[in-house]
């Protein structure tokens, strides 16, 4: 199963080129919530993406459906076709979010709420808000026919979406499936994790640091064409690269917080490996989770030691969060997407704002941005709920 077109959206940049670049610079893109009122949180920043004023091809009536979530969804989706060479066409749509078109749904609640005797537009916000609805409208943009599938499992929606897509085409069930997550900055969600505290006061994350007080959320979106290795070589299509292994646990310790040894992670890792045949040795670069909140760091260092064993020292990691933010349903597509660039770019990107390393790091963090031979990349998604994810990438042939 190979991954012949990836599409990105994130508040690094608008699409593949400049999101590289940006990585591999060790930019961090957070800037001042504009999008709604954060005077009464904690945190006013997050990773806020600068959408275009222009429509970027679509109708007036088409931009009027369409939530801010999933414009940054169909950017990036349409953005994975192109680099696959297709305009369209017979496959399915596996999407992964967790707030999804919640802005609307806001909006009808300030409606219902302030004038509720005005009713105007209010049977538009109920049919628009519906995740179903705003997937099909793009589906139909982007000229894809096929089944729609959502994912909504809290922050490991993406991952587990591009692995439900790796299933399809592995199991002979699809040639080909459009796969990927997003969500979009949104208020409930925002007052939420803050309401838990579990946003930096500073507005800008630090994974791994001993000193970590929390994350910074973002936005984006992040997807990828999977077919099968006989149908990329039937288009003559260009290979990004491999998907080897996925594996997926549920950790039932807690509502939010993960399990401190990371019991369900380490399982998802060892199913990942296991299906791409690769011992921890072989991986040659880990995209963590790494929220930059006290738990879930040291819970996932836990794992990642008990998965690599005696070789964790020689385990390269780090957070990509740290530049962008948590992006929530669409975090683990986004960086699955960022190991397509390390792999094809040969570097690895960094953890970023670690002034000491929390001694749960017996693994290698990155913390600039290198040159490296990355022939294999491993990325983990973990979510409330107890969702875990893991997804295996690596360069063609490898496998």
């Amino acid at each position: 199963m190979v991954v012949s077109g990836a599409g990105i959206v994130s508040p690094m940049g608008m699409d593949f080129a400049e999101n590289a670049l940006g990585f591999r610079a060790g930019r961090m893109a957070f800037s001042p919530v504009t999008l709604f009122d954060v005077s009464r949180q904690r945190s006013g920043t997050a990773g806020q993406v600068h959408l275009p004023d222009s429509s970027g091809g679509l109708s007036r009536r088409a931009a009027s459906r369409m939530d801010r979530g999933t414009r940054l969804a169909w950017l990036a989706a349409r953005e994975a076709l192109a680099q696959a060479g297709l305009s369209g066409g017979a496959m399915p749509l596996i999407v992964g979010t967790s707030a999804a078109a919640m802005p609307i749904g806001e909006n009808y609640y300030r409606a219902a709420h302030v004038l509720p005797e005005n009713r105007r537009a209010q049977l538009h916000r109920v049919e628009t808000y519906q995740p179903q609805r705003q997937m099909t409208d793009m589906a139909r943009l982007l000229g894809v026919e096929g089944r729609i599938r959502i994912v909504s499992n809290a922050c490991a929606s993406g991952a587990n979406a591009i692995g439900q897509a790796f299933h399809l085409v592995r199991s002979g069930r699809a040639e080909r499936v459009l796969a990927g997550g997003y969500d979009a900055l949104c208020q409930l969600v925002f007052a939420g994790f803050d309401t838990l505290q579990a946003l930096s006061p500073a507005g800008i994350p630090r994974p791994f640091d001993a000193a970590r007080d929390g994350l910074a959320l973002g936005e984006g979106a992040g997807f990828v064409l999977v077919e099968s290795a006989a149908s990329a070589k039937n288009r003559g299509a260009r290979v990004i690269a491999e998907i080897t292994g996925y594996g997926a646990a549920t950790d039932i310790h807690h509502l939010t917080q993960p399990h401190p040894q990371g019991d369900a992670a380490l399982l998802t890792m060892r199913a990942a490996c296991e299906m791409a045949g690769v011992s921890p040795e072989q991986i040659d670069y880990l995209n963590s989770h790494g929220t930059g909140t006290p738990l879930n760091d040291i819970a996932e260092g836990n794992a990642i030691q008990r998965w690599a064993g005696e070789a964790v020292s020689h385990i390269k990691v780090s957070s990509t969060k740290s530049a962008i933010g948590h992006l929530l349903g669409g975090a683990g597509a986004v960086e699955s997407v960022i190991c397509l660039m390390a792999l094809e770019g040969q570097w690895l990107p960094a953890s970023l704002n670690v002034r000491q390393a929390d001694p749960v790091c017996t693994f290698d963090l990155i913390r600039e941005p290198r040159d490296a031979s990355v022939r294999r990349a491993l990325t983990n998604s973990f979510g409330f709920g107890g969702a875990n994810a893991t997804l295996v990438f690596a360069k063609e042939g490898l496998a």
